[in-house]
């Protein structure tokens, strides 16, 4: 069975969502930052990456209006937003500030 986008943020783990764009140049630098947060913090947090081309309902709906933007979701509350790319150590310190 598939979650729902918002079975996983209303889900115990804090959740990192990045939502992208294929077309986007950022996005593709911070993908593979995204991805190793992932592996590091496997068991922790959960990541999630959404095509806001693909899901423009649930990007308006959080009011994405650059990508890349991140949000992390504690609960399913908005507990942390940031459009633009970041560093992996900002990125790290931020989410675990939140743990």
């Amino acid at each position: 069975m598939t979650e729902t986008f918002q079975q996983i943020i209303n889900g115990d783990k804090p959740v990192l969502v990045d939502f992208y764009a294929t077309w986007c140049g950022p996005c593709k630098t911070m993908s593979p930052i995204v991805e190793s947060i992932g592996k590091e913090m496997q068991g922790q947090i959960r990541v999630l990456k959404i095509d806001v081309d693909k899901n423009q309902a649930v990007a308006s709906a959080f009011q994405i209006q650059a990508v890349p933007t991140f949000l992390i979701f504690k609960k399913g509350k908005v507990v942390w937003k940031k459009a633009g790319g970041s560093d992996k150590m900002t990125l790290m310190q931020q989410i675990r500030s939140l743990l």
